[in-house]
């Protein structure tokens, strides 16, 4: 026997003979994520901003940037950056309808970018290249209207966001604030 068939062998015994399915739940992740933001010890409006700006950038086609675009966004304007870093896993829920989002986004962004408006011909990813896709020229072809039509989404989604987060938030603090200054009463 090869001496790679050994490693592969090794290496296929040596993993774990099922995966725990159960573990993995979306309600549990988003539960999970929700008490990391409820831990964070900052304002409330540092807080939300800090939400806001995650999901907006969570929106936008910048795969493998929106996290460190976020993070630098929130230092700048002093929002949280861990809730931003949160926020765009967060947005990491909508990873299934991620071709469908884009593809409606770039539909938008290439029908507010055509004059007079007109939706985007059909793609026909046949006709198309590896090479093509990493063409500086793309960005500008499909990555503009692409872009544009984000914003489409992730605006009103990051404003709603920090208003949503900011009521529950200061909602959260003034049900903890009655809660410890309730007197307590003397029994007789």
């Amino acid at each position: 026997m090869p001496l790679w068939c050994i490693d592969c062998t090794i290496a296929f015994h040596s993993v774990a003979p099922y995966v725990n399915f159960a573990g993995m739940n979306l309600i549990g992740w988003l539960r999970e994520k929700v008490e990391e933001l409820l831990r964070l010890k900052d304002t409330e409006h540092s807080i939300a901003l800090g939400m806001a700006i995650g999901m907006f950038f969570g929106f936008t086609p910048l795969v493998g940037f929106k996290t460190l675009i976020a993070i630098g966004l929130a230092r700048l304007l002093r929002a949280n950056f861990l809730a931003a870093a949160i926020a765009v896993s967060l947005h990491d829920v909508f990873l299934p309808l991620f071709p469908f989002l884009l593809r409606l986004e770039y539909q938008i962004g290439y029908w507010l970018l055509s004059h007079p408006h007109q939706f985007a011909p059909r793609l026909r990813l046949a006709s198309h290249g590896v090479s093509m896709w990493f063409h500086w020229s793309t960005f500008f072809t499909v990555g503009r209207p692409l872009l544009i039509g984000s914003l489409f989404f992730a605006v009103p989604v990051g404003v709603l966001t920090y208003y949503i987060a900011l009521f529950l938030l200061e909602q959260r603090k003034r049900r903890k604030e009655k809660k410890t200054s309730k007197p307590v009463e003397p029994s007789s």
